[in-house]
């Protein structure tokens, strides 16, 4: 009990930290989001009227007074689920901008990390079962030349060759001329905008998965039960599986939750590149057009999912692996 007790005491700390960080960081960004707003719409050569500039501050909701009494602000803000106007998307509040992008990233992102962690630890089993066989080598060499190239290499890539090229999948954009719905027109019309992106994150996405399973499986093979079970003449399918890849799958499942937590922020490059209406691509805007509200719900969101996916991964383990209980107490 006492170990479950400070996991979540812990998590109530650096909740708070993260809150706390989250209000200061975009502060931190020089640049006022008024102005930038004003010299949008007056041009960029005009010059700034103060006037204007204060108009639009408090149009936007802007926050006033000293550091402190805006930070009071904001956690009252928070209590109530209000997060402000966005500044990029005004007159709509932040909590629809992002109820509107947050189902295309998980579908998105959770999809290709549900696919990622399948494939990475189905393949990073079976190489080292195989190991130093010319399957070991393939996977192992192949999976590092590939975690070298930039994400954003290979999402140009197949968005030249198969997008512009071979014209064989939209560029860019989540649905086109289908009606946003439960229908199938529309969830046709998305999948097959959905498929480069996809695509993009698959390529790198499961490498982590099958070089951690294979190196902690590889680990598990040299351990006594493995030759205890081999004595007792069981098949190598029954080793494999029950005892070898069961047992090197528990730290593949805890990190596995920690990236469904960090799904909520999206792949901002990938996003970005496919015009994908996902958190990503709001992230990137957030961030070029210094808008505060949003820039601070969407941190929020991600620090918030990383945190709840490792206190769940952290009580998991507990329950799951008694060792852990007795050397968190």
């Amino acid at each position: 009990m006492r170990y479950f007790a400070r996991r979540i005491g812990f998590f109530l700390a650096t909740l708070w930290a993260a809150v706390t960080l989250n209000f200061v960081i975009p502060r931190l960004q020089p640049g006022d989001p008024a102005e930038v707003m004003v010299r949008k719409l007056a041009g960029k050569d005009a010059q700034l009227d103060p006037a204007a500039v204060r108009a639009m501050r408090a149009m936007l909701g802007a926050p006033d007074g000293n550091l402190f009494q805006q930070y009071v602000d904001y956690l009252k803000a928070l209590s109530h689920g209000k997060f402000g106007i966005s500044y990029t998307y005004f007159p709509y509040p932040v909590t629809e901008v992002i109820g509107k992008a947050l189902p295309w990233t998980l579908v998105l992102v959770g999809v290709t990390q549900v696919l990622a962690f399948v494939i990475g630890v189905t393949l990073g089993a079976y190489a080292a079962w195989r190991r130093n066989t010319r399957f070991d080598s393939l996977v192992t060499l192949g999976s590092t030349f590939v975690g070298t190239l930039p994400g954003f290499w290979i999402a140009l890539l197949l968005l030249f060759a198969f997008g512009y090229t071979l014209g064989w999948f939209p560029t860019s954009g989540g649905y086109e001329d289908s009606m946003p719905g439960w229908n199938l027109g529309f969830v046709g019309d998305a999948a097959l905008h959905s498929l480069l992106p996809a695509a993009s994150l698959l390529v790198t996405a499961p490498i982590g998965w099958i070089l951690g399973m294979r190196n902690t499986m590889v680990m598990n093979l040299g351990e006594d039960y493995i030759r205890l079970a081999r004595a007792k003449g069981l098949p190598d399918r029954v080793v494999a599986l029950r005892y070898a890849a069961r047992n090197a799958l528990l730290p593949s499942v805890t990190g596995f939750a920690i990236a469904l937590g960090g799904v909520l922020g999206g792949s901002i490059l990938v996003e970005t590149i496919f015009d994908y209406p996902g958190m990503g691509r709001l992230m990137g805007e957030a961030v070029s057009n210094r808008d505060f509200p949003l820039l601070q719900a969407l941190l929020l969101f991600i620090i918030v999912g990383v945190l709840v996916a490792n206190l769940v991964a952290d009580l998991l383990y507990g329950v799951l692996d008694p060792r852990a209980r007795k050397a968190g107490q």
